[in-house]
């Protein structure tokens, strides 16, 4: 049966974004980001598929592989939103291991372990939902021998505290694998990235409703690291090596860091 810890407290408020693009603005502070990721829950995964033309799914197997997980391993999927990466992690490290999935919207975990229990192989039992923050990981120093995190760096307001915090949970010669949009250096896949966010991600929100909510994704990526960042960041947060990939066409990239 799927457990639902709440561990640390939960953080309350944040403001919707305005409609308008030409007042659009980042989402910076936690609450807001806590806020925005609770409303759009419902729709996470729905979207998700439509975007990417159901993409995300090979793009996230490929992040897992990278992970290093493997059978009976104890592994952390930080940002884990409803799962996806959680789900693929169960899978590899089987019934013997172990997945601990945290995210600080508690409305995701709470769909997290719905599909969970929808799940009927029982190495899908062994994911434990821990609400929690990605810059104040609640685990011991060298828990984990591998880790993901998909889709979060990117709003995580201080990204090297994640890495670090990472860097404390991993066991020495851990891997973790960090999926997201890709700031690319290369201008026409920017431009294309830019177009594609106004004229494709979010009129399709729209008809979610959400489209408020997606309009940050233009600003995020920009406010986003690129690749040789990400690796510099990475080593700076105490890894011993990085490399970054760019995948689905410079759409996407990720991050492999080794402890």
């Amino acid at each position: 049966m799927a457990t639902l810890q709440f561990t640390l407290p939960s953080i309350t408020g944040g403001r919707r974004l305005p409609e308008s693009r030409s007042t659009i603005r980042p989402v910076r502070c936690a609450a807001e980001r806590q806020a925005l990721f609770n409303r759009i829950a419902p729709v996470y995964d729905n979207l998700n598929d439509l975007f990417s033309l159901g993409s995300h799914r090979i793009w996230k197997r490929m992040a897992v592989s990278w992970s290093g997980a493997k059978e009976g391993d104890t592994v952390l999927d930080v940002c884990c939103g409803s799962g996806d990466l959680a789900f693929l992690l169960s899978e590899k490290v089987g019934i013997n291991g172990k997945v601990i999935a945290l995210d600080f919207s508690k409305e995701q975990l709470t769909i997290a372990a719905s599909r969970q229990r929808k799940r009927s192989r029982a190495f899908y039992k062994n994911i434990e939902w821990i609400e929690g923050d990605a810059v104040d990981l609640p685990f011991s120093d060298s828990s984990f021998d591998a880790a993901t995190i998909g889709y979060g760096l990117r709003n995580v307001v201080d990204r090297k505290k994640a890495l670090e915090e990472m860097c404390q949970v991993l066991k020495p010669g851990s891997k973790v694998s960090v999926l997201d949009l890709n700031k690319s250096t290369n201008p026409l896949t920017s431009s294309i990235q830019d177009w594609m966010i106004d004229y494709a991600v979010v009129p399709i929100a729209n008809g979610y409703g959400v489209a408020s909510d997606y309009q940050y994704l233009k600003n995020s990526i920009k406010e986003y690291l690129t690749g040789n960042e990400l690796e510099k960041l990475a080593l700076e947060a105490g890894f011993s090596k990085a490399k970054h990939y760019e995948i689905g066409a410079g759409f996407m990239g990720n991050l492999v860091a080794t402890l």
